[in-house]
């Protein structure tokens, strides 16, 4: 089994590599049936994660989300299922060079960390952890698609406001485009953090006999929260929108990576 898993992470990240350099091409020529290729790499790239997720979860008889490859990779993965499902409906140019990237070096990242899989402990052993861990970084796939549609929408509106269209120009979506992303992302991805951080706070409440202390992911939420309310009732769009995007998932990344890396694992092993 544990070849098994080394040879899935392995493909997982040349099949990755490759969607990144197919699409960095389609982004130079735009020549359609390499973007077409690009996806199609990447959708591999995304079922061999699962696979590769599937053979831990046997390996440690239960979701592999305590340690920080782990998180990692599941981060990876649910960025890349995030963006096919949102392609599959919608359509933002060039969106995929810039998701594959991100991808790419999350699992760079995740080669670089100790891949050991760790027995559970009595306490990580139940649903909950799916359900805690495995939707707060669903919300993170989502969220992390804001980000890089956050960065694009920065890209685009420098170029407008040189009102000298240069090369980005015409390779990235409008910036009505990119707002329309940046709220559906943000959305889901706010919708699933809720449920995560909820079933952890009741998983908590459960493991510790009734007693529950709030930790640095309220922060993340709360700041989520504030962008979600702002978007809805004043109106936050545009650039102030895109901002705070890509602060809301630099401000996630660090507490997920703090958290996990000071206790051992996601909130440690229990």
């Amino acid at each position: 089994m544990n070849e098994m898993i080394d040879i899935t992470f392995g493909l997982a990240l040349v099949l990755t590599l490759l969607s990144t350099a197919v699409y960095c091409v389609f982004f130079t020529s735009q020549k359609e049936k390499l973007r077409i290729v690009g996806r199609g790499i990447l959708a591999l790239s995304g079922v061999v994660q699962t696979i590769h997720i599937g053979s831990r979860f046997f390996e440690a008889g239960n979701m592999p989300l305590t340690s920080l490859h782990e998180t990692i990779v599941f981060s990876a993965w649910a960025a890349t299922w995030a963006f096919l499902l949102f392609r599959w409906r919608h359509s933002v140019k060039n969106l995929g060079t810039f998701l594959s990237l991100f991808v790419f070096v999350l699992l760079v990242v995740a080669g670089l960390l100790p891949k050991d899989v760790v027995p559970h402990s009595p306490t990580v052993r139940t649903l909950w952890l799916p359900l805690h861990a495995g939707t707060s970084l669903i919300a993170y796939g989502f969220l992390g698609m804001a980000f890089i549609g956050g960065i694009m929408y920065l890209i685009q509106e420098r170029e407008l406001k040189r009102k000298k269209f240069g090369y980005f120009f015409s390779r990235l979506p409008s910036l009505d485009t990119l707002d329309v992303l940046n709220n559906h992302c943000l959305t889901v991805g706010f919708a699933f953090l809720t449920v995560g951080i909820t079933a952890g706070a009741l998983w908590a409440r459960v493991a510790n006999g009734g007693s529950w202390q709030w930790d640095w992911s309220i922060l993340v939420w709360f700041f989520y929260l504030v962008q979600v309310h702002q978007r809805f009732t004043v109106g936050w769009r545009g650039r102030r929108a895109a901002a705070m995007s890509i602060i809301g998932f630099g401000l996630a990344m660090l507490t997920l990576l703090g958290v996990a890396y000071l206790a051992g694992g996601v909130h440690g092993n229990g």
